[in-house]
């Protein structure tokens, strides 16, 4: 499990492609003061296992699958990535539940700044969108950032200078392609309200949605 909190920005040193995987080298500083083989290392927002440690870079296994559905496939040799370890069980838990399994990718329709704030707006799939709620958390790239606005086809984040400063938001540009994963909280609720032991049967809840938005939920 992640936080959501960017540790630092790493490099990538090699991308090797087959027909049915890839394995990404990445370089960088802080994350080698423990990791270990085997260790999740979240990179842009995807979680992925240290499979091979040397000096300061690490290696990881990445199914075509996994790059196919992520901003992965667009990375290069030299480009950055953000990095963060999963948590440690005694750690501060500064962003959100972040497991590192994207939900799929949006893109950047618009940068603006706003005096000491730099406001995204990012477009996405229905399939996305209806998770993301206005004030509630999304982590874009891997980063646990706050929803500001919700529209038909968009949301949008505000971010101050340090979360862009410390992260690859300081690269992007509009036209750019972004990871995606949604709170997780909203997809065990979807997923409780719509289980039924014997799927012949509706749900015997008279909790809806429609209740919920009547209700100030």
């Amino acid at each position: 499990m992640f936080t959501g909190i960017i540790e630092e920005i790493g490099t990538v040193t090699a991308i090797k492609r087959t027909s049915l995987e890839a394995k990404l080298t990445i370089s960088s500083e802080k994350i080698f003061t423990d990791l270990k083989l085997g260790d999740s290392v979240a990179v842009n927002g995807v979680c992925l296992t240290a499979a091979l440690i040397s000096g300061k870079c690490f290696t990881a296994d990445v199914m075509n699958e996994t790059f196919s559905r992520t901003s992965l496939a667009a990375l290069k040799p030299g480009g950055h990535v953000n990095l963060e370890r999963a948590m440690a069980a005694d750690g501060r838990f500064g962003g959100h539940i972040v497991a590192g399994h994207t939900d799929g990718t949006g893109t950047i329709k618009e940068i603006r700044p706003d005096g000491n704030a730099i406001w995204f707006t990012i477009s996405a799939s229905p399939e996305i969108l209806k998770y993301i709620v206005k004030k509630g958390s999304v982590a874009v790239d891997g980063i646990s950032l706050t929803v500001a606005e919700v529209f038909n086809d968009s949301f949008t984040v505000s971010t101050i200078p340090h979360t862009v400063a410390e992260t690859i938001l300081s690269e992007k540009r509009p036209g750019d392609i972004v990871n995606l994963e949604n709170d997780i909280i909203g997809k065990y609720v979807e997923r409780l309200m719509n289980f039924s032991e014997n799927k012949k049967e509706k749900p015997k809840s008279r909790i809806t949605l429609e209740l919920l938005s009547q209700n100030g939920f």
